[in-house]
């Protein structure tokens, strides 16, 4: 299944009580090479998550108190919309995906935007998200001007973006990583087999300073808008290896079996909740509301069930939030 691209600022309403299942995620792609099969039968949910890949993590979920709520402006006005509206991706085979029959998107980042709108509207909140989608380039003006509530889109904690918005977490650690064509997968495995080849990654994006630090001579770089152009460009044979941080990466993988990941990540990428700076109490509310779905376990299901289908081992341990890694 190829993923949906999505016009940047355009308005994704979803609102259904659940998606299909993931099935195979890492293992297996449909006979037509288009990616893995997120279809597979199961029985529509009944409002906790149903048969999503997320679901388990969606039912344990925690629901913030009255008393909470009304501590923080920001929650409180997201309650009284009684709808949250999240910025973001709909577009990312592991993170972010929109579902074609108009569910729930699926994915680590869709289901943590879920658990989030539970912990503020309640049981059934899960539903009541509006998804817009962003880019690298438009992500931090939209929290700014109040077009979304929040932005989660495997969008990493940098110095330059806390300038101008906050972030809560982290709440994710991925990497700088390398995206290959499948027949080039033997011959690049790291940074240091770069050298003289063409690269890109995407605008406004932390390869392109993990390129500059970590890549002797390359040949030319080019930097493209989005996600989609950055594939495009690599198999198409523009560029000869895709930079950027592994979450995106893994989509890409598990979306299209002819581009890989290689090597590991060789730069840390920590991924946070976008915020508006003059919504302090939206930070210290986020950071709350992280810290409960560690402790209840609902975050080691999320992964368990997303990013833990397309990467081998154990649920890591969470990073701790309100501990900015930069």
């Amino acid at each position: 299944m190829t993923p949906t691209s999505f016009r940047p600022g355009r308005r994704t309403v979803v609102a259904a009580a659940a998606a299909l299942p993931l099935i195979g995620l890492a293992a297996c792609s449909s006979d037509t090479g288009d990616g893995p099969d997120l279809g597979g039968g199961g029985d529509e949910g009944e409002g906790d998550g149903g048969s999503l890949p997320q679901g388990d993590a969606l039912a344990s979920g925690p629901v913030a108190s009255d008393d909470a709520i009304a501590a923080s402006a920001w929650a409180t006005a997201i309650k009284e919309k009684d709808q949250l509206v999240r910025g973001g991706t709909v577009a990312n085979q592991v993170f972010s995906l929109a579902s074609t029959t108009g569910e729930m998107p699926t994915g680590f980042d869709a289901g943590l935007t879920q658990l989030l709108a539970k912990y503020i509207l309640g049981e059934g909140g899960e539903e009541k998200v509006e998804y817009i989608d962003t880019t690298v380039e438009t992500r931090e003006t939209m929290v700014q001007n109040g077009t979304v509530d929040c932005v989660i889109a495997t969008y990493s904690i940098t110095p330059e973006r806390l300038e101008v918005i906050n972030f809560a977490g982290p709440y994710y650690l991925s990497g700088t990583s390398i995206q290959v064509r499948a027949e080039d997968k033997d011959t690049i495995s790291g940074p240091e087999d770069l050298t003289g080849l063409n690269l890109v990654t995407q605008a406004n994006s932390t390869g392109i300073q993990a390129i500059e630090d970590n890549v002797t001579d390359p040949g030319e770089v080019s930097t493209l808008p989005d996600n989609e152009s950055c594939v495009a460009a690599l198999k198409q044979g523009r560029a000869d290896a895709y930079v950027l941080d592994q979450g995106v990466l893994l989509g890409n993988s598990a979306a299209d079996p002819e581009v890989v990941v290689v090597g590991e990540p060789f730069v840390d990428d920590p991924y946070g909740i976008g915020l508006p700076q003059e919504s302090e109490d939206a930070l210290d509310f986020c950071n709350t509301f992280l810290q409960e779905i560690i402790d209840s376990g609902s975050w080691e299901t999320l992964w368990t069930d997303t990013v833990g289908q397309v990467v081998d081992g154990d649920a890591p341990e969470p990073p701790v939030p309100g501990e900015l890694p930069v």
